[in-house]
């Protein structure tokens, strides 16, 4: 064996377990995939089977007199009948190349081309491989390194049933006499709605994604005429684009006028560029304008079963679970007010540090509404609703005391399904903490048992995923352990925060969210913004006295603190 074939043998090895791995871990992706792709093949062979064409040319292509540019073969036998009186012979010559094209060879061209017995396997073909062209495109543009998120099952199937939708009416709507024309045909095609819903569901790479691949299959389904995929690409770009900053589903409405408009635009606009007559432009532009606007108003009406039956984190369902009148959030404020002001603030600083980075800002600042909501079942076993008295977990061993901390992020996990919260509220939850150790506990059990592992006193959550995930994580972080400062000024705040900030990056908290330094800059910048109008200095009256006397809680070695004295300052606040 050659050395060439010698090395190539692990790389292709490796190729085929690493092929078999994503099967056996996505195989239910690949079903949705199959499944979505024979119905679209489907569509095509009904299509060509009724297509005037032959070997993916048009009859009109022909006339008598006309020097064939090409050979052009019976694929079967054909007996004369009334309409057609020739007889065509499998194998034979219908055309031949650079001989004029004479009247019998025509009516032979015409009789293959409106026999529903004779299939154009090429032009079937082209469509099959564009389709396979598609869903590699697919792949590609939803891999976790594109999309910036490992995608959903329920996102794939969504996008897969509205995509044959797209598909098929844009396949069937040009047999109809009435969208028969390339200006005529985008009329008919729900491409706006489908990446509306999209876009609102899953967010704004979704859709932009999307559109692409819809434009690609329409282009497939027009038989590859540019005009119906250029106003698919144009008019599904701005759809998702006008919905990235609405907040109410009112303003659906407002979308789908300025939608109807845009597409106007569009449509005149390719008018003008590909010289076509504005004979029909009462019925094109009319049609497109009622078409885009009827996108945004069927949404109305589609959201709200969708939003229920896929469990998604919509703009408009992390709306509605921001309302702090929900039963959940009045029982935090009652049974663990402190908690309930601690994730008030942290909302905040994760809300606004996520707007500096062009994150999303409302999804952080949900996730940090609900990311203690495991505290309520022991709230007094946390800090800040002990009110200043005694602390719980002094009269019990740090074991004890690391496993009733670590528990408030199960018991989180578990109210959060328990409410049917969206995965990405849930993965907030579980993730706020990481797989931290709770440095506080740990080190008061390694002064009775030297040998004891510091993984018994780790979280046991996985590291932060998603960028919100991550900046709740530090905004809860940063909270508590500013906290224990004292006189707490600008500079000070920043300092700690880095220090607080590093101490994440060492441990390995941020290793698998794709948070930059250049993010982590501005988070710190927002975070000592608003710490700072927090935690502004006061006029200090004549005779005001301090009650707590000489003694402070925790110690003032924050500002310099390495970063195991600033996780036990974090823990303890914890």
């Amino acid at each position: 064996m050659s050395k060439t074939n010698t090395e190539s043998s692990p790389l292709v090895l490796s190729l085929l377990g690493k092929a078999a791995e994503y099967v056996k871990e996505r195989w239910h992706v690949l079903v949705v995939f199959l499944v979505s792709f024979a119905v679209a093949t489907v569509a095509v062979y009904v299509d060509t089977s009724t297509m005037d064409t032959v070997a993916s040319y048009t009859v009109e292509d022909y006339e008598v007199g006309q020097v064939a540019d090409r050979t052009i073969f019976a694929t079967k036998s054909m007996p004369a009948d009334e309409v057609f009186p020739v007889a065509i012979e499998e194998g034979e010559k219908v055309i031949r190349k650079g001989f004029p094209i004479t009247e019998e060879e025509y009516l032979k061209l015409r009789k293959m081309a409106a026999s529903p017995a004779y299939i154009d396997y090429r032009a079937f073909s082209n469509s099959v491989l564009f389709l396979m062209l598609v869903a590699a495109f697919w792949f590609l543009l939803f891999s976790p390194a594109l999309l910036g998120r490992q995608v959903e099952l329920k996102e794939v199937v969504l996008e897969a049933v509205l995509f044959v939708i797209v598909f098929v009416a844009a396949t069937f709507a040009g047999k109809s006499p009435l969208f028969q024309t390339v200006y005529r045909l985008p009329v008919a095609i729900p491409s706006a709605l489908c990446v509306f819903m999209v876009a609102i569901l899953f967010g704004q790479a979704s859709a932009l994604y999307f559109s692409l691949l819809l434009a690609m299959g329409v282009l497939a389904a027009a038989h590859f005429q540019l005009v119906p995929a250029l106003f698919t690409l144009a008019s599904c770009l701005c759809a998702a684009r006008i919905v990235r900053t609405i907040e109410r589903r009112i303003d659906l409405v407002f979308a789908s006028i300025m939608l109807a408009v845009l597409n106007v635009v569009f449509m005149t606009m390719f008018k003008v560029i590909f010289n076509d007559s504005f004979s029909d432009a009462v019925f094109v532009l009319t049609g497109i304008a009622f078409n885009g606007f009827l996108s945004g108003i069927l949404v109305l009406g589609l959201l709200t079963p969708l939003e229920s039956l896929l469990n998604t984190a919509s703009v408009f369902r992390l709306m509605d679970l921001s309302d702090l009148n929900t039963p959940v959030m009045r029982r935090m404020l009652l049974t663990a007010g402190g908690t309930y002001n601690h994730s008030m603030l942290v909302a905040s600083l994760a809300e606004n540090a996520c707007k500096a980075i062009g994150a999303n800002a409302l999804l952080a600042r949900v996730g940090a509404y609900y990311h203690d909501i495991g505290k309520m079942d022991q709230p007094e076993y946390f800090v800040e609703n002990q009110g200043g008295g005694g602390n719980k977990h002094d009269d019990i061993n740090p074991s004890l005391s690391a496993s009733i901390i670590r528990s408030h992020v199960k018991r989180g996990v578990e109210k959060a399904h328990q409410l049917r919260l969206p995965r990405r509220i849930v993965d907030i939850i579980g993730e706020h903490h990481g797989n931290s150790v709770m440095a506080y506990f740990y080190n008061e059990a390694k002064q009775k048992d030297p040998n004891v592992s510091p993984e018994s006193f780790a979280y046991m959550g996985n590291p932060p995923t998603s960028v919100e995930s991550a900046v709740v994580m530090i905004a809860d972080t940063v909270e508590a352990a500013c906290r224990t400062l004292d006189k707490p000024s600008v500079p000070r705040l920043d300092k700690f925060i880095q220090t607080l900030i590093q101490a994440k990056i060492d441990h390995h908290q941020l290793d698998n969210c794709p948070l930059t330094f250049g993010d982590l800059t501005k988070i710190r910048e927002s975070f000592v913004q608003i710490l700072a109008g927090y935690y502004h200095s006061r006029i200090e009256y004549p005779n005001q006295k301090d009650p707590g006397g000489e003694e402070k809680s925790l110690s003032e070695a924050g500002t310099n603190a390495p970063a195991s004295a600033v996780e036990k300052t974090d823990e303890v606040k914890q």
